[in-house]
Order: C-alpha cells, then structure tokens, then sequence
C-alpha cells in the first residue's frame, strides 16, 4: 500500500492558520473548534494539519517540515502573490514571513515560509544527486556567502551571519570590470556579483535583526553597483529579496 505522511504542527490560533494558507491557495481539508481545535489544508500534493495551543509560543517555535516539489520556482511565486494580495505586501520578516529563494550548497533550491504559528515549511527542489554540504570555499568572499547564508538563513543565527559578513567586506572593494571577477592582488576586493550577493544578504540580516530600515543603507550599496547582464541573471534571486525587502513595511 501506499504511504503518505501528514505533519502535525502546532499553532494558537487555528482560524488565524486558516486564513494564512487559504490566501497561500490551499483549501480547507478539516476544521474542528471543540473539543480539541485542530484543521487540516492541501494544495497538490501538500498536507498539513494543525493542532491549537492557547498558551503556545509562535516566536519560540521549533516545529518544521520539509516539502520537496519539481516546480520550486512556481511555488514561491505563487506564495509571493498570494501573500502580498492579502496582506498588502510580502512579508519578510516576523510572523507569517516567506524568506528568498535560492540555490542552497547542499543541493537544493528552496525557500523557507514561516506561518503565523511559527512553523517552518522548507520547501525546495534538488538540484545536485547529493544533499551532502558542499566543502567550504578558500577564496574570502565566496567562503563569507557560503558560511553566511548556512548560519542566517538554515540556521537562523541572523547576528553571526552579519558579522561574517562584516568581517569579509571590511576593507574589500569591488572589482572593476563590467561585471566580471575581482582583481587577484592582495587587496582585491570581491566581484561586483559576490558584492551584490553579500550586501543583500546582509540587508537580509539587519532586517532580522532591527527591522526594516536597518537594511535601507546594505541596499542602497547594493543599487550603486554596476552589474553586467550575466551577473544580473545570476544574481536575480538576491535582486528580488532586495525589492521586497524595499517594498515592506514594519
């Protein structure tokens, strides 16, 4: 027979939960108040259930799942779409939140949403046959976004991931060039691509940590440099997370 494995998560308010994934384009599977609050959503071949707590903790929470898909991209749009048509805006950070998207070094291309209580749906696609992390870069500013985006966005240690990143753009400037790599003398700074990388990602990080307008200066460095249309497609992913980050609000 076949199996099919449902997660169970925790939430304060099922009603709340409801109207989160009901705007994401899930339906309405089960919807029981008493005596035990608990409903169920689907879209596809997604499931979830969910249980109420009165006294939960959704900013303390722990609880996750991951959703694997072939259409990661259509997801995440999906989502975004969603989101912004019932709320007005895409939200980045605090509760619900839905983070950027982005291929990962152990061989998936995922995002992470997190629903208003405070469970964590990874969602992604494999683009590697291994999900083993890739090894560590030796070059400083490949090394800062390979460790960076691990600890602040799979881990969540948003402080660790900006000093990182701090660190590796302390006295570094961008190549020059139209786009193309950094300069291979001692001083040389990093790419305009991996510059572009880095400073949104850090506005990413300060947006965690201080809110919104923390990450307005890390953007605007970003704007200001000149990237060539190779390095415009490659960096699209960031290029996005930069205008929701722009378009939010507190």
């Amino acid at each position: 027979m076949a199996e099919t494995v449902i997660p169970i998560l925790p939430c304060p308010s099922i009603d709340e939960i409801l109207d989160f994934y009901r705007a994401l384009g899930f339906e309405v599977t089960s919807h029981q108040k008493n005596p035990n609050p608990y409903c169920g959503v689907r879209l596809r071949g997604i499931e979830l259930q969910f249980f109420g707590m009165k006294s939960y903790d959704p900013s303390s929470s722990y609880s996750t799942c991951y959703v694997l898909t072939d259409d990661v991209d259509e997801l995440h749009a999906s989502f975004r779409a969603g989101l912004k048509a019932a709320l007005g805006k895409v939200p980045t950070r605090g509760l619900p939140r839905i983070g950027a998207l982005k291929d990962m070094s152990y061989g998936v291309r995922q995002f992470l949403m997190t629903d208003p209580g405070g469970n964590c749906i990874r969602i992604g696609r494999p683009i590697a046959d291994s999900f083993e992390y890739t090894a560590v870069p030796k070059e400083r500013y490949a090394r800062a976004l390979h460790q960076a985006t691990l600890i602040g966005e799979s881990k969540g240690d948003h402080a660790v991931a900006a000093r990182i990143i701090d660190r590796a753009l302390d006295g570094g400037t961008a190549g020059t060039g139209d786009g193309g790599t950094a300069g291979t003398g001692a001083d040389a700074g990093p790419s305009p691509l991996q510059l572009v990388l880095l400073l949104v990602l850090r506005a990413d990080m300060a947006a965690q940590l201080d809110g919104l307008r923390a990450a307005a200066p890390w953007l605007d460095r970003a704007d200001a440099v000149e990237l060539g249309d190779a390095d415009r497609q490659a960096a699209r992913d960031a290029l996005r997370r930069a205008a929701d980050l722009r378009a939010g609000e507190d």
